[in-house]
């Protein structure tokens, strides 16, 4: 029995117990707002100790906010020793995420409003709100008074055609109320012209969908002998890996102490990796368009919104289950069921090689991945987040992106040169989505330095007669603005992250390669007023000296700022970077022209990163996996278990 990682999140029970103290400030009124709770990680320096060391306090950090004041602040719990700090207020006007509790009420507050009311009347001849749909959005800020002063929301709303339906499609393209999520109550409906209602229904419940495709076989993945991984509290250890898994209300699924068992010892290679934040802007400059932009991380909380994953629809196979343990904002306990899910795939072919001198059959050995994973619908859009552990040392990040289209209604016979018609009088505006991870490496110990690599051709001389040869150049990034970068096609720029104190069986720094995958650069101005607030799209890679309380690319109030903060504040003081603990950020975009197949639900959409062992290893990690065991012959059909594919 393993015993308890210092870095495993709260229990339900701490949960109860943190929240039970924190009441004991009198700070905390009946207007006052939990808006998250979570683990307060202990030092590093004790975490790499653990477990022959030191054992850390359990320690809690809760944000508040009070509605009463417009005031948000943080308090610290000890649940070792039952102390509890004095309340740390933020600067004036900053902005917690929203919470989910919030959510809804917005959503009643719209729904009773009598401006509300009368502007559907005008609008629609509606008088029944009851089917009336309202998502809460973010109201950003655009240098208003009252951007600054009030804690705002701008909600879309839709109008189903009956209880079930997807209300989606039927966007009430000219009302927009602004509610004051302090008082929760109308301050404004906006109103922007008439439009019509989109005339089709545009479903996609399996119970409405007119005709179902036939011919589908059963698929039936089993593992006899239970999985290869164990799992113990957050605990994972597989194939020579050895993590702890996290979880909390802002950052959703976080993976921490990553460390890969190799020749009798654990080799450290991440501290830990997480999602900070990320933006989606809208490319559509009509006044009832133009303000959408969502930064989904730090204004509603990625772990607030995560799904309760069920067997065979959002994971396949022998899965383990991991519950997020969370509270409302008035402190009642909040657990999501099976918010992490954790399961192998096979991957195919890891790697062969066919001897033709040889009788034997060819060499081959199949890949088998762990998958750790988390799914969160914010309003209309899905976001999955997978990684993915391989044997040969990889560990690859990725999106997953689904849902429903931000959908705007058109008049008759109109287009937008903004976004496209999907459907007759409905059509979804251009937009993209940025997200930035944060990647603390400590590998091999905490000292690292990062390289950008760049391939270039040779210079035509003696020493390359047949203009022929080509090599990768190492930048060592010295400093924080030094290191501020693009991703560049034309010399297939990656980056090197090693540990110039640790060599490897060629003399070599050992080291991990960063490998990008799909990327966009932002295409509205750096006067947007998002760009403002997101200042970390302005680079793909930034690489700071690890700080305990630099954890949010956007910094920790990106809700309704006047930007100015996070990464591209930091970095200013343009801090040494070179053979020190290191974070590595790095920023990804995916640029959203729409389609009419993303109509009514967009098929996947997928963006990430690789981490692949360069020079960290003597050799191939995997040359010591065993080979599967082969169909027997006279088998034509494909068994479960064949080595072959």
């Amino acid at each position: 029995m393993l015993s308890s990682h210092p870095l495993e999140p709260l229990s339900a029970a701490e949960v109860e117990r943190a929240v039970a103290l924190l009441r004991t400030l009198p700070e905390v009124t009946a207007t006052t707002r939990i808006i998250s709770v979570m683990l307060k990680e202990p030092p590093k320096e004790l975490v790499h100790g653990w477990p022959n060391g030191e054992t850390p306090d359990r320690e809690v950090e809760l944000v508040l906010h009070d509605n009463g004041r417009n005031a948000c602040f943080h308090v610290e719990v000890n649940l070792t020793t039952a102390a509890v700090s004095t309340p740390r207020y933020a600067p004036g006007g900053s902005q917690p995420t929203m919470s989910i509790d919030e959510q809804v009420e917005c959503e009643q507050a719209v729904l009773a409003s009598e401006e509300f009311k009368a502007a559907l009347r005008k609008h629609y001849g509606v008088e029944d709100t009851s089917l009336v749909m309202v998502d809460i959005w973010s109201a950003g800020n655009y240098g208003t008074e009252e951007d600054r002063t009030r804690r705002l929301a701008r909600p879309l709303c839709f109008l189903r055609q009956d209880a079930t339906d997807n209300g989606y499609v039927r966007p009430l393209e000219g009302i927009r109320p602004v509610v004051d999520l302090n008082t929760m109550q109308v301050i404004r409906v906006e109103e922007y012209g008439v439009w019509p209602l989109p005339p089709e229904p545009g479903n996609y419940a399996a119970d409405r969908v007119a005709t179902k495709r036939g011919g589908i076989a059963p698929l039936t993945i089993q593992q006899p002998e239970g999985p290869s991984f164990k799992l113990e509290g957050h605990q994972m250890e597989w194939q020579n890996w050895k993590f702890v898994i996290g979880f909390n209300a802002r950052e959703g699924l976080t993976l921490h102490h990553i460390r890969y068992a190799d020749q009798g010892r654990d080799r450290s290679i991440l501290y830990r990796a997480s999602l900070t934040e990320m933006v989606v802007p809208y490319g559509d400059p009509s006044p009832q368009q133009a303000r959408k932009n969502a930064f989904d991380v730090g204004e509603y909380g990625m772990g607030m919104c995560a799904n309760s994953l069920r067997l065979g629809c959002d994971c396949l196979g022998y899965i383990a289950y991991l519950d997020a343990h969370l509270c409302d904002s008035r402190g009642a306990a909040l657990t999501i069921p099976n918010a992490i899910c954790i399961h192998e795939e096979d991957f195919g072919i890891l790697w062969k090689h066919t001897d033709r001198r040889l009788p034997e059959a060819p060499e081959v050995r199949r890949s088998r991945r762990l998958v750790v994973s988390s799914i969160s619908t914010v309003e209309n859009y899905e976001y999955g987040f997978f990684w993915y552990f391989y044997q040969d040392g990889n560990i690859q990040f990725e999106i997953k992106l689904t849902g429903i289209l931000s959908l705007g209604a058109l008049h008759p016979g109109e287009k937008s040169p903004y976004g496209a018609l999907i459907a007759p009088q409905l059509y979804a505006p251009n937009h993209q989505h940025f997200f930035n991870v944060r990647l603390d490496f400590d590998l091999d110990g905490v000292a690292n330095t990062v390289q950008r690599i760049d391939v270039e051709a040779s210079p035509v001389d003696k020493q390359n007669p047949f203009e022929n040869a080509f090599r990768a150049r190492a930048t060592t990034l010295e400093t924080e603005q030094q290191a501020r970068g693009h991703l560049r096609l034309e010399s297939a720029r990656t980056w090197r992250i090693v540990n110039p104190a640790v060599t490897n069986a060629v003399g070599e720094p050992v080291g991990y390669k960063f490998m990008p995958g799909d990327n966009a650069f932002p295409l509205a101005s750096r006067n947007a007023w998002w760009r403002k607030r997101a200042g970390f799209v302005d680079h793909h890679v930034w690489v700071t000296p690890y700080a305990a309380d630099e954890r949010y690319a956007a910094g920790d109030y990106p809700n309704q700022s006047s930007g100015g903060d996070g990464l591209s504040k930091w970095t200013e003081a343009n801090r040494a970077v070179e053979d020190t603990d290191v974070v590595f950020w790095y920023t990804f975009g995916h640029t959203h022209i729409p389609r009419p197949e993303d109509y009514p639900v967009m098929p996947t959409a997928y963006i990430g990163f690789l981490l692949k062992p360069n020079g960290f290893f003597a050799m191939n990690p995997a040359n010591d996996l065993p080979p599967s065991a082969p169909a027997p012959k006279g088998v034509s059909l494909p068994i479960p278990g064949s080595c072959c594919s």
